[in-house]
């Protein structure tokens, strides 16, 4: 198959991003797919009718994520244009051309579900979930009040737009961008002169914020494949949080897999993990974050992912490995459940 490995864009999360775009392409040319890879903004200048063949090496220039996320206005300025559309020269046209798009977007503008409600007007296959669910997903706000409609642990919290003044929350506690990931933007306030830091830090990403209670606990991670959960991940950063930093920059975090919980603990978690992916709506894969909270040996839900990461750091493929899938198997079982939806 000719497949497009969607990547890049305008989002925080542009690096990590590209990074899993490119061990996505050399997963499928490994396995005999002719996998590219388009960067969604930059999008490409040559002749579309050998796109398949001159763009093979699209993805050797890219390098490893940085300690913090890129500036999106030097992103803007290397396309030459004035324009601010998401999609680039030709990538809709290369997109229709193909016989699938494997989506190795993340953040907003891609994994947010407006990539996929465009390809889903213009009959463009892709992987992983639709609009709705990607949306649902993406937007704190909105996946917290799903679950607590549906009776899912997540933690207390308020939403608040940038018009609002006099934000007040008691200590310690988490303030985050609605729709941001890769905990970009993301502070963890223990004092009142932090918190007004940590409210300006928010809005610089979004006009949307939440502001929820600080569970102190356990981290763990849980990806779903298919109709399989796969086994949980505890992630334990070496100091402070599950930042950018610490997500993407070698032996910051020890990552423990399968996770080191009893039985019933650990079937409770994926019956959480289960239960959050079918609330949302999700298919074909995804990954879903939890606390085990030390007070109450409570899971919270912290968030949803629709398109986790690929990347080397990724927690996703770990889990894929636990239960002996490998990363070539893992990106061509994407593809493989995808197509079940068309």
């Amino acid at each position: 198959m000719n497949i497009v490995v969607l990547a890049g864009g305008i989002s925080t999360e542009r690096d990590v991003s590209l990074i899993t775009g490119k061990n996505v392409v050399n997963a499928l040319r490994s396995v005999g797919e002719n996998a590219v890879l388009l960067d969604v903004f930059l999008g490409y200048k040559g002749d579309i009718s050998s796109f398949f063949e001159d763009g093979a090496q699209n993805h050797n220039a890219i390098n490893d994520i940085g300690i913090v996320d890129p500036s999106i206005e030097d992103i803007k300025k290397a396309r030459g244009t004035s324009s601010n559309s998401l999609f680039g020269e030709n990538v809709i046209e290369i997109c229709k051309m193909a016989d699938f798009v494997f989506l190795a977007l993340h953040g907003e503008d891609g994994e947010d579900g407006k990539v996929q409600a465009t390809f889903d007007l213009l009959d463009i296959k892709y992987s992983g979930s639709g609009c709705l669910a990607s949306a649902m997903a993406m937007n704190k706000y909105i996946s917290k009040q799903m679950m607590d409609a549906n009776g899912i642990k997540n933690a207390k919290y308020i939403f608040a737009k940038k018009e609002n003044a006099n934000l007040k929350y008691e200590y310690p506690c988490v303030i985050k961008p609605t729709s941001g990931g890769s905990s970009v933007g993301i502070s963890i306030v223990k004092s009142e002169e932090d918190f007004e830091n940590a409210v300006k830090t928010a809005f610089k990403y979004e006009d949307e914020i939440i502001i929820e209670e600080f569970i102190e606990g356990r981290e763990f991670s849980v990806g779903v494949l298919g109709d399989t959960v796969l086994p949980p991940i505890e992630i334990i950063p070496k100091e402070g949080f599950y930042d950018y930093k610490n997500k993407y920059q070698a032996g910051m975090t020890i990552e423990i897999c399968p996770a080191e919980l009893s039985k019933e603990d650990t079937k409770r978690l994926q019956e959480n993990t289960k239960r959050v992916f079918d609330v949302l709506n999700l298919e074909v894969y995804g990954r879903i974050d939890f606390i085990l909270s030390k007070e109450n040996n409570e899971f919270y839900c912290l968030e949803a992912n629709s398109l986790p990461g690929l990347t080397s750091m990724s927690l996703l493929p770990q889990e894929a490995q636990a239960i002996g899938i490998d990363y070539p198997c893992l990106c061509k079982k994407i593809i493989e459940l995808s197509q079940k939806k068309y």
